[in-house]
């Protein structure tokens, strides 16, 4: 096989997959950065090298997410192991872990849930910037609780409890402070299941029935129990179910729910406080 250049293989990927994806399959595969590549565009390749390379072109070509073919998504500051297990981290959930922070006093203790972890990245980001709090992750999929403990493993946070349950189930009698979750939220049949990297990612965790708010139903029903007076409850949903999300809120008890636009200006995250009574 013909030894050829960063630039060069490169230059022929790009009329098969997007450039900014050809770049971080090749940073994969050479395991170096992109300052590399870019300050050594005649740097030769190995047979080896340029085979994994174009088989992973090839798989990328056929729609095969980036984060699923290299192993790892960077999120909130923070670079997670993925597999086709979980749900790939987006950078539009980094405004739940944002919201979640504000409501976390970083010099005091709280408990923080997390419900339908998959990778674990909303939970791992929460413990790694607020360490005095302790933060319970649940999953219903075995094979998520392996992708999100490995992460934490990695990250190397200690004050997170990850467990395999549905929902709240595994929870009787334990309050928190505050209740995050970026439940599946995609209604059934929603034809965007069947386009993009959704084509590829588990559909456990994207769909819902009931235009894709029953989970949103059972959580908000049963969160009130689980949380302390003053607590909070914050949810990542779809593009238009901002508005029933803070009505089912309300219905169960949640005081003053709101909803925050994700940098794209799309109402992403729904919240509720439970009323204080002290």
């Amino acid at each position: 096989m013909e030894l050829v250049s960063i630039e060069q293989i490169l230059l022929a990927s790009f009329l098969k997959i997007e450039p900014i994806d050809a770049r971080m399959l090749l940073q994969h595969v050479l395991n170096e950065s992109q300052v590399f590549l870019s300050t050594h565009p005649g740097w030769r390749l190995t047979s080896q090298q340029i085979l994994v390379f174009n088989q992973l072109v090839k798989r990328r070509a056929a729609g095969e997410p980036v984060a699923y073919l290299i192993g790892e998504r960077d999120f909130y500051d923070l670079t997670f192991i993925v597999t086709p297990a979980v749900l790939i981290p987006r950078p539009e959930t980094e405004l739940l872990v944002e919201l979640a922070l504000e409501r976390v006093p970083i010099e005091q203790y709280c408990r923080v849930l997390d419900l339908g972890t998959g990778s674990g990245a909303i939970a791992i980001a929460i413990a790694k910037h607020r360490p005095l709090t302790t933060v319970i992750a649940v999953d219903i999929s075995i094979d998520a609780i392996v992708v999100a403990s490995r992460n934490a493993k990695k990250i190397g946070v200690t004050n997170i409890t990850i467990i395999n349950g549905s929902w709240f189930d595994v929870m009787a009698g334990v309050k928190f402070d505050l209740i995050v979750s970026n439940p599946p939220y995609i209604a059934e049949g929603d034809p965007h299941l069947e386009q993009g990297d959704l084509r590829f990612e588990p559909k456990l965790a994207l769909a819902a029935e009931a235009d894709g708010l029953a989970c949103f139903r059972e959580i908000f029903v049963a969160a009130p129990e689980h949380l302390n007076a003053g607590g909070w409850l914050l949810v990542e949903h779809g593009y238009n179910q901002d508005a029933a999300c803070r009505q089912l809120m309300e219905e169960v008890g949640f005081i003053r729910p709101f909803s925050l636009p994700d940098l794209a200006g799309i109402m992403r995250v729904s919240g509720g406080q439970l009323e204080n009574n002290f």
